[in-house]
């Protein structure tokens, strides 16, 4: 299956929407939590259920989604998981009472967890040469995604209420449903590969215990693993608690938030790039740990079983 140069730029620019868009409604509980906690009249320690639940059902469900993309149509998978990210999004925001808002929260890890199928998809639409710069951009959508949700929560909230902004974003999630089911098209599994370029037809390969527990014995992949490991503290601090921190024990305005926070997060952002060139540009040089880039990739499996461990560990932090 060929692929064209403009076609796999689309592809790229709908997920990076998606992603981006995904990350203004999923982090939007950070700048949201006081107006939640003011309408349900809880605690820090009840609102923490609420980002709890979700990290469950997300860290359970990684490798699942991550199993489905090594079976099943990429593209049609993640426009599931969009229409999911919408309703579920409705669902918080009509949720009448204070458990039924937990559940609901809790349900929008479901599609918390379906970014495996992202990297697996433009690991096959873009060579290993530049991969590290495509996804270095990639990333940098959940720090400008959070920016989003700050601005929309902080301009909006006082305005159509917290449950209008969960209305504004779930139906942007239904909008890009239809994009990705219309316009995205799955790519042949290791096309980009520079050692497949020549074979006329490639033999499709579906997910194998086997080969996913020889990946797992891999020193490099192991290395990445914990690098998430330990990564995702910071960035669950700031993301979650660290907007009412700056309102209520240092007395932040609104607008100083914001401002502090746009800040903190594009200095944050500025590393995904840069890695990611750097990545390519050390690729160029030695071409150690091909097995790992060549196969773990494409083998949405693990890396949503490394992610997995991230948010599961990371909820750790919100219980201790």
């Amino acid at each position: 299956m060929q692929t064209s140069r403009g076609n796999r730029w689309f592809v790229f620019g709908t997920l990076f929407g998606f992603m981006l868009l995904h990350q203004a409604d999923m982090l939007l509980i950070g700048p949201l939590t006081t107006p939640v906690m003011e309408t349900f009249h809880i605690n820090e320690a009840q609102m923490g259920a609420v980002v709890t639940g979700a990290l469950i059902v997300g860290g359970i469900l990684y490798p699942v989604w991550g199993y489905l993309y090594d079976r099943y149509s990429r593209p049609k998978l993640l426009a599931l998981a969009s229409f999911l990210w919408g309703s579920t999004t409705w669902l918080s925001a009509l949720a009448p009472t204070f458990p039924i808002f937990v559940v609901t929260r809790a349900s929008t890890g479901i599609d918390d967890a379906s970014y495996p199928g992202i990297y697996s998809l433009l690991a096959d639409y873009f060579a290993p040469a530049v991969r590290g710069r495509v996804y270095g951009v990639l990333q940098t959508s959940s720090p400008f995604g959070y920016i989003i949700g700050m601005v929309l929560a902080t301009a909006l909230k006082d305005v159509i209420g917290w449950r209008g902004v969960f209305f504004v974003t779930g139906s942007l999630g239904i909008i890009v449903s239809a994009i990705i089911f219309l316009g995205v098209r799955d790519a042949a599994r290791g096309r980009s590969e520079p050692e497949l370029q020549n074979v006329a037809v490639l033999q499709e390969h579906r997910f194998e215990w086997r080969t996913a527990g020889r990946l797992l014995r891999k020193k490099s992949l192991v290395l990445l693993y914990l690098q998430g490991f330990f990564g995702v503290f910071p960035w669950n601090v700031i993301t979650y608690w660290f907007f009412r921190y700056l309102e209520k024990e240092r007395g932040y305005s609104g607008g100083e938030v914001l401002s502090t926070m746009i800040v903190a997060i594009l200095v944050l952002a500025s590393g995904y790039p840069l890695a990611g060139a750097l990545g390519d540009r050390l690729f160029r040089r030695t071409t150690r740990g091909d097995h790992v880039s060549g196969d773990a990739r494409r083998l949405g499996f693990l890396h949503a079983v490394c992610i997995a461990q991230c948010h599961l560990y990371g909820l750790r932090c919100y219980l201790a």
